[in-house]
């Protein structure tokens, strides 16, 4: 599993934007002192959040500026190599720049609609960011847990479900359902054996795969030339190499080398060294590697989030009892699926035993010290003495619901 997995790297360590961090004064005027550490914490956890919508807004500032300078180079050739015409031509030719740079403009239009959109996409997010406070915590918490939900439905490929949670929920800005979607593009043609949208995909992004050093288009073409082999196709799979291969042999000769030498072997090769290049797994592993691309590019966990969240708090409770027979059915480790999640967590290092309140959920020690009912039962001091000035004096126990006087109760010594 990758070092992100229990959410140590990107998303733990990630410092907040500087935008984000000008949002937080706000904040602080209305969120307790006790609460003021937790909540900044919880707001640096949200790198992600911020950073996919200003990497797609980026993208899409690059794509106009693209097919504006390509089409505005056009029609200055066009210009330049006018020359000597006559009166029609020249009238003909004057319609058709005219023509042409109408069909730029609206170029134009619908490339600053789309910038503004996600312009829109990143205030949202900075607004929402900046709602969170006192007053509201449970409902902001409320909306954080469904965008992670629907971040995880995304990435498990349940893209209607995210769509309907997202939209009768409103967060339709405060997630990557768009993104998302690209992705899949991509990732079904790539399970029906189809590398031309996945070329497509590096294409639009080239600069940012190469600042990268990322090798997912020489293994697309790898992959496109492997294809010719297994048909038999071996004076098309040579040109192909002359085309689109040999620009990478300088940096990846090994593997540039290897896969040429399928030439003289066929789809049912007993070669080991070759076989595997014919495997079907292959696009498996592309599959696989567009994901690593696809989150690097956008500032993703390859986790989804909902893992890292759950993990960061099972390595606080893993312990080697919790794999036992008799582990008791409130802690969230009995549960195969939790076993499961965190499997490649260390266990958690307990110098000493801690008690927690089965009421108010909070830590006994020396100044909430253990109080012990008559029926054996524990519960902290603060908790029993709340509920009894709540109903004159008496104390009901939540567990098996029996009565009994505060005058009851002794004190409980931990050695």
């Amino acid at each position: 599993m990758e070092s992100n997995t229990n959410g140590n790297s990107a998303v733990s360590n990630a410092t907040i934007s500087s935008a984000t961090a000008t949002s937080l004064p706000s904040v602080q005027g209305a969120v307790p002192s006790s609460k003021l550490t937790q909540l900044t914490e919880s707001l640096k956890l949200e790198h992600q959040f911020l950073r996919v919508p200003f990497e797609h807004y980026k993208k899409t500032i690059r794509a106009n500026h693209r097919a504006v300078e390509k089409e505005v180079s056009a029609v200055m050739s066009t210009l330049s190599d006018s020359g000597d015409l006559s009166q029609d031509d020249a009238v003909k030719h004057l319609n058709s720049l005219v023509s042409r740079l109408q069909g730029l403009k609206r170029k134009l239009e619908d490339g600053s609609r789309a910038e503004h959109l996600q312009a829109q996409r990143c205030k949202a997010r900075l607004d929402h960011l900046e709602s969170a406070g006192a007053d509201n915590i449970s409902e902001w918490n409320n909306t954080r847990l469904k965008r992670i939900l629907v971040d995880y439905m995304l990435r498990m490929s349940y893209y209607t479900t995210a769509t309907q949670l997202a939209e009768s929920s409103h967060i339709q800005d405060l997630v990557d359902i768009e993104i998302f979607y690209e992705a899949k593009r991509v990732m079904d043609a790539l399970r029906n054996k189809e590398v031309a949208p996945a070329l497509a995909w590096c294409a639009d992004n080239k600069s940012r795969l190469k600042k990268s050093k990322s090798k997912f288009e020489f293994q697309l073409r790898l992959q496109e030339f492997i294809e010719l082999v297994r048909n038999e196709k071996n004076l098309q799979a040579v040109t192909y190499s002359r085309k689109h291969l040999s620009p990478w042999a300088a940096s990846y000769m090994k593997e540039f080398q290897k896969v040429f030498a399928t030439l003289a072997f066929t789809c049912n090769t007993g070669c080991e060294t070759y076989k595997v290049l014919f495997d079907a797994k292959q696009w498996d592993f592309l599959m696989e590697q567009f994901k690593q691309e696809f989150c690097r590019l956008y500032g993703m966990t390859l986790e989804p989030l909902l893992n890292i969240y759950l993990q960061a708090g099972l390595s606080a409770l893993k312990t080697p009892f919790c794999y036992e027979d008799d582990c008791p059915k409130e802690d969230p480790l009995s549960q195969e699926s939790f076993r499961k999640l965190a499997m490649p967590l260390p266990y958690s290092k307990q110098h000493h035993s801690k008690l927690v309140c089965y009421i108010t959920k909070e830590l006994m020690d020396t100044e909430n010290p253990p109080l012990v009912l008559p029926n054996g039962y524990v519960y902290s001091t603060k908790a029993l003495e709340e509920m009894a000035r709540n109903n004159n004096g008496t104390i009901t126990c939540p567990r098996t619901r029996d009565v009994f006087s505060y005058s009851q109760v002794t004190k409980a010594f931990i050695s």
